[in-house]
């Protein structure tokens, strides 16, 4: 039986990459950590799983949890949803374990500015003013090939107090769920520090 791919065509991303197997095993260890947001039916979802069909070459399938009626996010308009030009890329690119932080030029080629993924991640956390989180989500699209062949991923951010028709309680319970998968991300990426190469705390599409 074929696979179908989902209605929402936010939810069916492209996989046209040189190495198709490095960027599965890369998107793989966002499954559990970020959230997704779909603009189309302006919904976030905390609970998915990611598919590559057989059946259809070069795809990610995000299939939400039907049954985690809670961790879906609803009326998420799209201006509570931006760009950040931040990118999570693999230290492989700079010679270095683990995850990184960086800028991208407007050629797709790395910047100048990467660091460690938590330290660099905190650090614009900690930067910003009560009120306003640095609270990254990820949407079609933020899965992008870099120079040699490899993935990265863009990140958006939402803004939950941009969001006009959700609740402050649901509001919290965005900002909690977001905040604690990044928590789980920062553990299963501990390891020896590494030095950073620049900051990005200043990045101007943050602020």
């Amino acid at each position: 039986m074929s696979t179908q791919l989902p209605t929402n065509d936010d939810l069916a991303w492209d996989l046209d990459f040189s190495e198709t197997e490095r960027a599965m095993d890369f998107v793989r260890q966002f499954e559990t950590t970020l959230c997704v947001y779909s603009p189309s039916v302006e919904q976030i979802y905390s609970t998915y799983n990611m598919f590559f069909p057989d059946d259809w070459d070069r795809k990610l399938v995000i299939l939400p949890d039907s049954g985690a009626f809670h961790d879906t996010f609803y009326h998420v308009e799209k201006p509570s949803v931006t760009a950040t030009g931040l990118y999570i890329i693999p230290g492989q690119l700079v010679d270095r374990e683990g995850l990184f932080l960086a800028n991208v030029e407007e050629d797709r080629s790395l910047g100048n500015r990467q660091v460690p993924f938590e330290a660099g991640l905190r650090a614009i956390m900690n930067s910003r003013e009560k009120g306003d989180p640095f609270l990254p989500v990820l949407a079609k699209g933020d899965l992008r090939e870099l120079e040699q062949s490899w993935p990265v991923l863009h990140l958006h951010r939402v803004n939950p107090a941009a969001v006009e028709q959700m609740s402050q309680l649901d509001r919290t319970n965005l900002t909690n769920v977001i905040t604690e998968k990044l928590e789980s991300l920062f553990i299963s990426q501990q390891g020896p520090v590494d030095t950073p190469a620049g900051t990005l705390a200043d990045t101007e599409e943050v602020a």
